[in-house]
Formats: structure tokens, C-alpha cells, sequence
């Protein structure tokens, strides 16, 4: 198909929740394959509808390294059905260029979608790794969720924000994570 245009943070559709998909159609088809298309060539790991100005809940992954075949993985009106553990890891995203900040997700979560073929399926990943954290940080675009809303320090990240002359963390959209914030700090002890 195409590579979009990737709306960039502040745009105010980046905001707004996202339909569920009725059918996968012709058009949501061509929708994967844009937002692959797009995905790719911006070098991401992920890509949600959202981020190319369609508000359905679709969204791409691939986590395979430079020397491996691409593997793109394909998530229509997911679900995280299931969800452990604590972490903190540096993430970016396409709609943030070159801005990365340290957030606070789950360790590890199970997932269950429709594939591009609308066939259901679930998927589980753990400890941690990167398809764990991109499954959430793309499934968060699907309800307006930005990856700053999980930031571990809204000041520092309002700094790397600036640093990039992108507005700075809207405090009333910052999550609120006792069970992650807890299990956190139980490593720490």
C-alpha cells in the first residue's frame, strides 16, 4: 500500500480512543499493510492506527532484529487479558522523534486479537521483553494513551520533551499505578 504520514505528539487525534473493528475488511486489509508499510520504513517496532490517523483498534509489532526475517505481527481489537510484574525500561515511539524517557510497564501480559485474516488468537509475553513492552505501548495508542503517561519522572521527562521542542507531559493525563508502583518498590527493598 503506502507510507503515511505519522501524526506527531500534540496532534489531538493521538488523543482519542479508538473504534472496535466489526470486519476485517478490504479496508482494514489495506490498513495493516499501511501501517506495516509505514512501520517499516520509519524503522519502528510498532504502529498504531492512531498514529496514522485512523481511529481503529489495530496495530502492528516486530521485534526481529537486523539479521533476522521480518516477523510483523498483526493485532486487531486486542485485549490484554492478563497482566504481571513490574519494570521500568527506556521507550520511544514513532509520534515522539528521537525522545526517550524511562516509563513503568508490566512484566509480563497475554494478549488475545484477531489477526489480519480476523482468525482469533492469544498471544503471551514475558519477563519484560521487548514484545511485552510493545504490545502495551501500542495497545495504550488505542485508548489514547501516550507512553509519557507511564513516565517514571514527569519533570526529567518534560526535559527530553523540551530537548526536542515537543509540549511537555499533560499532568492530568499521567497514570496512576499503585499495583506496578508497589511491586516496584518491593525490588527495591
Amino acid at each position: 500500500m503506502s507510507v503515511k504520514r505519522v501524526l506527531q505528539y500534540g496532534e489531538k487525534s493521538l488523543r482519542e480512543p479508538s473504534k472496535e473493528v466489526h470486519k476485517v475488511s478490504r479496508k482494514i486489509q489495506e490498513l495493516v499493510q499501511d501501517l506495516l508499510d509505514t512501520m517499516y520504513a520509519k524503522n519502528g517496532v510498532g504502529m498504531a492506527a492512531p498514529q496514522i490517523g485512523v481511529n481503529y483498534r489495530v496495530f502492528v509489532i516486530d521485534v526481529s532484529k537486523n539479521d533476522e526475517p521480518l516477523n510483523p505481527l498483526v493485532f486487531i481489537n486486542p485485549k490484554i487479558i492478563k497482566k504481571s510484574g513490574a519494570i521500568i525500561a527506556q521507550e520511544g515511539c514513532i509520534s515522539f522523534p528521537e525522545a526517550y524517557t524511562d516509563v513503568k510497564r508490566y512484566k509480563n501480559v497475554m494478549v488475545k486479537a484477531l489477526d489480519r485474516h480476523g482468525r482469533p488468537f492469544v498471544m503471551e509475553a514475558k519477563d519484560g521483553c521487548l514484545l511485552a513492552r510493545a504490545i502495551q505501548h501500542e495497545n495504550d495508542h488505542l485508548d489514547g494513551i501516550l507512553f509519557i503517561d507511564h513516565c517514571v519522572n514527569r519533570f526529567e521527562t518534560d526535559n527530553i520533551l523540551s530537548k526536542h521542542n515537543l509540549p511537555p507531559v499533560d499532568a492530568e493525563k499521567l497514570i496512576e499505578e499503585p499495583e506496578l508502583d508497589k511491586e516496584l518498590e518491593s525490588k527495591n527493598d
